[in-house]
């Protein structure tokens, strides 16, 4: 007991709009059907662990974050409502504070349930159909202070097995739990097959359609990580999870939800790391990067894109350094900042066409080509342009390589080129040209499930607002207008700080 009030339960029970008695009650029924029928939580104990900051013992907090995670309809975790963890153990900056509310870095054993508690979160809300919303993303100042230390040094060596019985990993509320039992190479290389098929349904239609596919998977191998395997295949179950994880992230950011999106990818650099592939985390930080210059916080993007590129580690290919600098690049782009953009996107340019490719790429770099090299630049282009206009004609000659260069199945990038290049064709103050682009991509966006499209045409639609004289610039804003789907929220309060 800290004898001070727990702000973000008490937060988080003022969302509810439960009565203090009302929770208790609820507490000791959820509890009974885990079978802790000894639990008898009251009014009174309650308002200690809001008014007292007194932390709940097992299984209350996993009980809590169910009952929370339904209520509110966004995945509410234990770190959520304010309560620590048990058994965490490595260098900690603020573990537990408003600066660090999930307690960054885990440990192995921590991220493994970690993983298994927020997808189990996750799929429930899937099940009952309820909607993400009302929760808020952590800065980037706030990811980058709690995890440099710990990306920046050597994984601990592993706990003794650990078993579903232990504490630890006690019977989660509200989810079913996957029966965890040790597997073989044959079981991994499996795993490794699926991740490549979800990648590539994702590139070519876009994230709604198979997130919930892609976090079922994460949530068995999370059962799986509870056991210790040989240290090659446990590498690789640890790499399985990463590259899932990530997926989840960014098929999750493709849809909207961007809390849920943040937390998948925090969960990917942990993972990644454990297995012992710092490129991968630094990869997975990038995404979070890449997520809040989407979001309008690119002053974040840049503190996450340090930590990226410097946790990454020395044995990270040119080739990914590359794709690094191309985000780095687009953050400053989208501040103003054309020297530093111009000078990022030079050193990507001379990492990229220095990789002879005598190493061969990670399965999770394989799509970054040519095509993506000059989709980036487009866009940073772009971007700048709104800055500064000169730099539009350049946006449009890279956005017109990545189309030559794309090949089918990346439906999604080429929409995203058509519409970079259609919105440099506006600020260029060539409207017809301009409409040929953006028709093309209205013409594609049918066959996707992805929400950042949408919010990249409605940034192309306040574009063609200065040529709402032309005929045909008229007939694309109706068209754009019947085809926008209205917007669930607001981006600006989905990307606020915590």
């Amino acid at each position: 007991m800290t004898g001070e009030p727990n702000t973000r339960l008490s937060d988080l029970f003022g969302l509810a709009g439960w009565s203090k008695g009302e929770l208790a009650r609820m507490v000791n029924r959820q509890a009974a059907a885990m079978g802790h029928l000894q639990l008898a939580t009251d009014t009174s104990r309650v308002r200690r662990w809001i008014d007292m900051g007194e932390s709940p013992r097992d299984p209350v907090p996993e009980v809590l974050a169910a009952l929370f995670t339904e209520r509110l309809g966004r995945v509410v975790t234990i770190e959520d409502l304010g309560f620590g963890r048990r058994g965490r153990v490595g260098k900690r900056r603020k573990a537990g504070t408003e600066d660090n509310p999930d307690g960054l870095p885990w440990a192995p054993e921590r991220t493994a349930a970690v993983l298994t508690e927020f997808t189990g979160m996750d799929l429930m809300l899937n099940r009952r159909g309820l909607v993400s919303a009302g929760a808020a993303l952590a800065a980037g100042s706030a990811i980058t202070g709690a995890m440099h230390d710990w990306l920046h040094s050597e994984p601990a060596p592993a706990a003794r097995a650990t078993r579903l019985h232990d504490p630890l990993y006690a019977d989660n509320a509200g989810f079913d739990l996957y029966e965890a039992a040790p597997i073989g190479s044959e079981e991994i290389e499996a795993l490794e097959r699926s991740v490549e098929v979800f990648r590539a349904w994702d590139a070519s239609r876009g994230g709604g359609l198979q997130r919930k596919a892609v976090v079922g998977q994460l949530n068995e191998v999370g059962g799986m990580l509870a056991y210790r395997h040989p240290e090659h295949l446990q590498r690789r179950l640890w790499g399985v999870a990463a590259n899932l994880a990530v997926l989840a992230g960014w098929m999750s950011h493709d849809v909207g939800l961007e809390p849920t999106a943040q937390k998948y990818f925090v969960i990917a650099a942990h993972a990644a790391r454990e297995g012992g592939d710092r490129p991968r985390a630094g990869e997975a930080l990038s995404r979070a990067a890449r997520q809040m210059v989407h979001l309008g916080r690119p002053d974040d993007a840049l503190d996450l894109m340090k930590l990226a590129r410097t946790g990454s580690g020395e044995e990270t290919l040119p080739r990914t350094r590359a794709m690094l600098h191309t985000i780095e690049a687009w953050a400053q782009a989208a501040m103003g900042h054309g020297q530093a953009m111009k000078r990022t996107l030079g050193e990507a340019e001379e990492l990229f066409v220095s990789d002879k490719g005598d190493v061969p790429p990670p399965s999770w770099m394989q799509m970054f080509d040519d095509a993506d090299m000059h989709g980036m630049q487009a866009l940073a282009y772009r971007t700048l342009a709104e800055h500064d206009p000169a730099a539009a004609s350049t946006a449009q000659r890279h956005a017109k390589q990545a189309l030559d260069l794309r090949v089918n199945g990346r439906q999604r990038s080429k929409i995203f080129d058509y519409i970079s290049l259609a919105s440099a064709c506006f600020i260029a103050d060539d409207p017809e040209q301009a409409d040929r682009y953006a028709r093309l991509a209205l013409v594609s966006m049918g066959e996707t499930s992805s929400h950042r499209t949408w919010d990249r045409l409605r940034e192309m639609y306040r574009l063609t607002g200065q040529f709402a004289g032309y005929a045909r610039i008229e007939d694309l804003r109706e068209e754009i207008e019947r085809v926008l789907p209205p917007r669930t929220s607001d981006k600006k309060a989905r990307g606020s700080r915590i």
